[in-house]
């Protein structure tokens, strides 16, 4: 009985809401979303097919070690292991999918970085904005990461678009928060001085404020671009390519050593992209 107390609320019918309102802006805004869809998918089969792809693996191999040797204050220990771990990669077979994986990263958390340090300068300055995208921000990061392909897929279609579109909703909270983190906690001595010296807003932002939180906005790029890579095998479930496409097909084909090796090739990814922005951000302090 007691089960049936609430059967009296007429069922909302959010489901069906929620697809008027999808295929009106499909309608409505297909002229933004399909140049998008097109050009983007363009720019990325190039950024991956003819750049990356036609870098001899040596070079880049080369070029990611010494990135790294410099940024650890030219250490060995990092620049080693991105040299043993990229040249496993290739050894397994996997580097066309490593390059597509990258490509993916990299243009996702670009763009994340592009939108989010703005809106976090925005939120800094502003009260009203920063009560407007808290909870904005909120959503963002606690609803499951496989929602987000929800809408990528309805809007972009399958492919790596909508991979990067769904890295992007996933991954810029992080720079946003810490941006506006950063510059609210710079000293306002600091401040009261610029403006005591005359500056102006954009002066006081650019000598001042962004250079005493570069170190706490660099922490949040260098979680934006891990989010981000965390997306690559939950992105190939809607048609991305890279080493998250091979963990899905062995998955699916229960072919655990396949898997495991695609799997690897994202932790060696993971590890290197994040001692390179940790140390890139520890230059910086």
């Amino acid at each position: 009985m007691l089960r049936n107390t609430l059967d009296f609320i007429p069922e909302i019918p959010i489901a069906e809401g929620t697809e008027i309102v999808t295929d009106w802006l499909k309608n409505t805004f297909s002229f933004v979303f399909n140049p998008i869809k097109e050009h983007f998918g363009n720019l990325m089969e190039f950024v991956a097919e003819d750049i990356l792809m036609n870098i001899p693996p040596i070079i880049f191999i080369i070029l990611v070690a010494l990135l790294a040797f410099f940024v650890t204050g030219k250490k060995l220990g990092l620049a080693a292991f991105s040299i043993v771990g990229l040249v496993l990669i290739y050894n397994q077979g996997h580097w066309d999918d490593l390059m597509n994986t990258v490509t993916l990263v990299l243009l996702a958390s670009l763009l994340s970085v592009i939108i989010g340090v703005p809106v976090g300068i925005i939120m800094s300055k502003s009260k009203i904005a920063n009560a407007i995208f808290t909870p904005i921000l909120d959503f963002m990061q606690t609803m499951p990461a496989f929602v987000y392909l929800i809408p990528a897929v309805a809007f972009f279609g399958i492919g790596m678009v909508p991979g990067v579109f769904a890295s992007l909703i996933f991954a810029t909270p992080p720079t946003v928060r810490f941006t506006n983190l950063g510059i609210r906690q710079v000293s306002k001595d600091l401040v009261e001085a610029s403006d005591a010296f005359g500056s102006t807003g954009v002066q006081k932002l650019f000598k001042v404020e962004l250079p005493m939180a570069k170190a706490t906005i660099m922490a949040g790029i260098n979680q934006t671009v891990m989010l981000a890579l965390s997306m690559v095998v939950i992105a190939s479930m809607i048609g991305a390519p890279g080493l998250g496409s091979q963990v899905l097909s062995s998955l699916q084909r229960a072919q655990v050593g396949t898997g495991f090796v695609a799997g690897l090739g994202i932790v060696i990814l993971a590890i290197i992209i994040d001692r390179i922005t940790q140390n890139m951000n520890k230059k910086n302090v």
